[in-house]
């Protein structure tokens, strides 16, 4: 699992690559929550573009980070999951709560 992010004006961008799992998401949550702990922004962006597989442990990641988040009024915006993933994170229900986009 390798993390890349970078600040752009008021938006936070993180791109993932590899597998989001039972073995890899403690370190993306960890990477996550220092992102948000140290920097500002107004949104989050995820793109998992080069995300090649992901299971319940990343929703998971992904509902703690929006529930920390929601509470500051900051949205998570979900970038071109793959389809397999994007199957994961449509059963989830997960869009129900972030915005899709590309």
């Amino acid at each position: 699992m390798r993390i890349e992010h970078f600040l752009q004006t008021d938006e936070l961008h993180v791109k993932l690559y590899g597998e989001l799992d039972d073995r890899t998401g403690g370190y993306v949550r960890l990477s996550l929550d220092g992102m948000i702990d140290t920097n500002t922004f107004k949104r989050m962006y995820i793109d998992m573009s080069e995300l090649n597989f992901m299971d319940s442990t990343g929703i998971g990641v992904l509902l703690g980070r929006y529930k920390r988040l929601k509470s500051r009024g900051i949205p998570i915006i979900i970038q071109s999951p793959p389809p397999t993933v994007d199957k994961v994170l449509n059963l989830s229900g997960i869009y129900e709560i972030m915005v899709k986009a590309g």
